[in-house]
């Protein structure tokens, strides 16, 4: 088409009317089938001038880049500054202005922006835009690469649940029995020094209140006997996480009522939260649809993420828990104000033995990973440090459901406090 159009140009003083018209309209038709060519495309395109400023971008960047662009046709006006300038997101716009001005080539630098309020993991290169072997502008390429990397991040847990359950097997067994033995030994010793201690104060009543001399060498003994117990009790925690973790679950679903077993829950930790000051707050969608669930194993799930929400809410705060249907599926959203997840910590704390705590296994949120798993669900996470974090459940209506969805009518319940 292009040629066509060159040829016509250089024969343009011999057209006629009517073949101008003719050429003007199949000059339309190109560009208006160029433009649905890249209003069709997922990744987000971006044109600008030698002078950096944007000649054209299509629709899919407008929906990836958080951008203030000119009213009108913003795609086919060029805007009269530096498309940095046109960006609200401040890392992106420093990027794009260095990168611009010093005329590098970058390939697949990610970003995470929000943009009409959705947070996306974005993928973005700037290319030189050549004509006849000069540049004439930059070429910005947007990539929205958020699915992939979540794709990536279950496999890699998935991938890391498998070293745990061959590493656990053999480890639990092997400390479990030992842990056994010392905690026995530690009994009778501990009874051993109780008799020797009544034996010296039926002999010395006098040094009962003391804390020198022998009745003080008895109460360090006694001391660092206790911080023995606590750690054998410790240990043993980690190991039946450990086994927790590598033996099957055996997850029996049965088709149930999430909004009822969510106050369940909640009304189990109710005394709990109030005394750490944290206001309760249900918003639980009508008619919410049935869903297969093992009420045991997922209450253990729901309970481990509300006691992390109350331990990041040290000084109180608000706990919402939300239910939400959309399509074939029903969303929990278990949302705190607490101190929020450092971003560089967000894609690693489904992973075994990744904690911030200062006495944490690093098991609890690989367990509710793969118990939601065992319910072919999914779990996610959204925090801002400072502000709070809101993990997301997502879990399958029920096949009996599905097939009665326009008919459903459950219990309902919903915008209440508690």
């Amino acid at each position: 088409m292009t040629q066509f159009i060159i040829r016509a140009l250089q024969k343009f003083d011999k057209l006629t009317s009517a073949q101008v018209k003719d050429l003007l309209s199949s000059m339309a038709d190109e560009i208006e089938r160029l433009e649905a060519v890249l209003d069709s495309m997922d990744e987000g395109l971006l044109v600008c001038g030698t002078d950096h400023n944007l000649i054209l971008a299509n629709k899919a960047s407008e929906r990836l880049i958080p951008m203030m662009l000119p009213e009108g046709n913003p795609r086919s006006q060029v805007a009269e500054q530096g498309i940095w300038n046109s960006i609200r997101d401040d890392k992106i716009a420093s990027f794009f202005e260095k990168t611009l001005r010093s005329g590098d080539r970058v390939i697949d630098r990610e970003f995470e922006a929000e943009n009409k309020g959705l947070r996306r993991l974005l993928s973005i290169s700037i290319l030189p835009l050549v004509k006849n072997h000069r540049v004439t502008g930059s070429l910005i390429h947007v990539n929205d690469i958020t699915e992939k990397r979540g794709r990536e991040a279950r496999m890699r847990r998935m991938e890391n649940l498998a070293s745990l359950t061959t590493l656990a097997a053999g480890v639990a067994h092997e400390i479990k029995n030992p842990l056994g033995s010392i905690s026995i030994h530690i009994q009778l010793l501990q009874k051993a020094m109780k008799k020797n201690e009544e034996l010296y104060y039926m002999s010395h009543p006098e040094d009962a209140d003391s804390d020198q001399g022998p009745t003080g060498y008895l109460k360090l003994f006694n001391r660092y006997i206790g911080v023995i117990n606590e750690e054998i009790e410790r240990l043993n925690h980690i190991v039946v996480d450990f086994l927790f973790a590598v033996k099957p679950m055996g997850a029996e679903l049965r088709e149930g009522n999430i909004n009822a077993f969510l106050r369940e829950v909640l009304g189990f930790v109710r005394f709990e939260l109030e005394e750490a000051h944290v206001r309760t707050v249900l918003d639980l969608e009508e008619n919410l649809p049935l869903a297969d669930f093992d009420e045991r194993i997922l209450k253990q799930a729901v309970l481990n993420l509300i006691q992390n929400a109350q331990g990041a809410m040290k000084g109180g705060g608000t706990l919402t828990i939300e239910t939400e249907k959309q399509d074939a599926e029903i969303f929990i959203r278990i949302r705190d104000t607490g101190i929020g997840i450092p971003e560089k910590d967000l894609s690693k704390i489904f992973e075994p033995y990744f904690t911030t705590k200062e006495n944490g296994s690093g098991l609890g949120l690989t367990l509710v990973f793969k118990i939601i798993r065992e319910h072919r669900g999914e779990i996610s996470v959204q925090s801002k440090e400072g502000e709070g974090s809101c993990f997301t459940i997502t879990l399958p209506v029920s096949k009996r459901e599905r097939r009665l969805l326009p008919e459903m009518q459950v219990n309902p319940e919903a915008n209440y406090e508690v």
